[in-house]
């Protein structure tokens, strides 16, 4: 299964709109879109809907999700992968990182695995 991407809410939408850029068949959506939880969603609820939904979150909120995550895995939850975005990153080198990530891998590959952008 090709995987599909959720961008956190603090994130620039510009990201959104370049990873489109370069492959438009690519699922990314955004915290706030339609059929997405709602702006200001809280992040346990947001790990619920990840989980649920089958979608990698990409964000850089490094202060309340890996704490949030942990306890959602001690209790019996998994996530589809979390990509926490470097602040030295550009949204082009965000967005091709992504790209090359959902071309070269599987969602599976990243079930419960947590990585930096760039690399």
């Amino acid at each position: 299964m090709k995987i599909r991407y959720l961008l956190d809410e603090n994130l620039p939408p510009k990201l959104q709109a370049a990873v489109l850029r370069l492959n438009g068949a690519i699922d990314i959506l955004r915290v706030g879109d339609p059929d997405t939880p709602p702006l200001g969603t809280l992040d346990p609820e947001l790990l619920q809907y990840l989980e649920l939904s089958q979608r990698l979150l990409v964000t850089d909120n490094r202060r309340s999700i890996p704490g949030h995550l942990e306890d959602h895995w001690a209790t019996g939850g998994h996530s589809w992968g979390v990509f926490w975005l470097r602040p030295s990153g550009t949204i082009r080198i965000w967005a091709e990182a992504l790209f090359l990530i959902w071309e070269t891998s599987e969602a599976e590959e990243w079930i419960d695995k947590v990585d930096w952008i760039p690399l």
